[in-house]
């Protein structure tokens, strides 16, 4: 099950308590102050797993608390510091505040770190106290007390290439050609549920990861068929390939361009300007060519990159993905 929201409490150990102690031992005239300092309360951090894949495991368990300092004891014997609690989620990962929404950390990498709860402080002992003038403290500090937080987790999936377009478009089709991932083809609509990642090797060393992102229809802003749950998956992504069926009975083309336009910046703004490449499928099963010089026409219109592909068949792949590893190289960060 791919599962890419889930929410968290989170808290941190408190510290331990200092000491008050004085010694006291035989034939020992003058003791003194000996009372040792607590430990430090454990903390709660969140750290990118590359092993871990969606937020599933939040479903089961979603209370995390790290464990409290021990209290400082006499002869000067400092409690020990609680353990950390660490959390595992996977890269893409970005952690907001519940409460207020604000952004707290986005753990985009493997191996990123996040304290989501700090421990509290030890308190210090009453040996910490002692002077050339108070050689008998009495005081000792409490351990303070550890953060709490609830937080929402989003993931957002690491992909250089999102594949965009209305149901049935063949973006499942595609990724399964072009990759190894394998999702639910079928003949209707929104057979895709979840997004699903596939690598693309081009050889020497050369390689990129594409996603499959769910079909997007009219009013998905407002929640029809699928809704925007989804996009959040191709914010990083530095190219959409937008994928249109031609072959659609009674659709225009340029219509349904239209529409997961307008969906991508009703989104979020930004999405509408990320490079795209302008992708018509099914090529094998074209019997009416007039919606393919529409969409053709359009895509010159705006001066995007267009390719005709059938996945299916296997015809116009390579001109494909080598456009892509281009517009790849020419994107911020670099090449595949």
């Amino acid at each position: 099950m791919f599962v890419d929201e889930a929410n968290l409490e989170v808290a941190g150990g408190d510290g331990g308590n200092g000491c008050l102690s004085f010694r006291r031992e035989k034939f020992v005239p003058k003791g003194g102050p000996d009372g040792g300092d607590g430990g430090d309360g454990g903390s709660v951090v969140l750290v990118a797993d590359a092993d871990i894949r969606t937020l599933l495991p939040f479903r089961y368990r979603s209370i995390f608390r790290a464990e409290r300092g021990r209290h400082g004891q006499g002869a000067c014997k400092a409690g020990r510091s609680g353990r950390d609690v660490v959390v595992r989620v996977p890269p893409g990962t970005v952690v907001t505040d519940a409460e207020n929404g604000t952004a707290l950390a986005d753990l985009a990498r493997a191996g990123d770190r996040f304290v989501a709860a700090r421990g509290g402080r030890g308190g210090r002992g009453n040996a910490r106290f002692a002077t050339p003038t108070n050689r008998a403290p009495r005081r000792h500090e409490p351990g303070g007390t550890g953060e709490a937080r609830r937080l929402r987790l989003e993931l957002k999936l690491l992909a250089d290439v999102g594949l965009v377009g209305m149901p049935n478009a063949g973006k499942s089709t595609l990724i399964s050609r072009i990759s190894a991932a394998r999702p639910k083809i079928a003949d209707y609509p929104f057979t895709t549920l979840a997004p699903h990642l596939g690598v693309v090797d081009r050889g020497d060393f050369r390689s990129f990861v594409v996603a499959d992102i769910p079909g997007l229809i009219e009013g998905a802003h407002r929640g029809v068929g699928l809704g925007h749950r989804f996009l959040r998956h191709v914010e990083r992504c530095r190219l959409l390939l937008h994928l249109v069926d031609p072959t659609a009975p009674g659709r225009d083309p340029v219509a349904d361009i239209r529409v997961v336009e307008a969906e991508l910046r009703r989104y979020r703004p930004e999405l509408g300007r990320k490079p795209r490449i302008l992708v018509l499928t099914k090529n094998d099963a074209v019997q009416d060519e007039e919606p393919v010089r529409k969409a053709l026409a359009f895509a010159a219109r705006r001066r995007m990159r267009c390719h005709r592909i059938s996945a299916a068949a296997g015809t116009g792949l390579e001109a494909l993905l080598d456009d892509v590893v281009a517009a790849l190289d020419r994107s911020p960060g670099g090449g595949p």
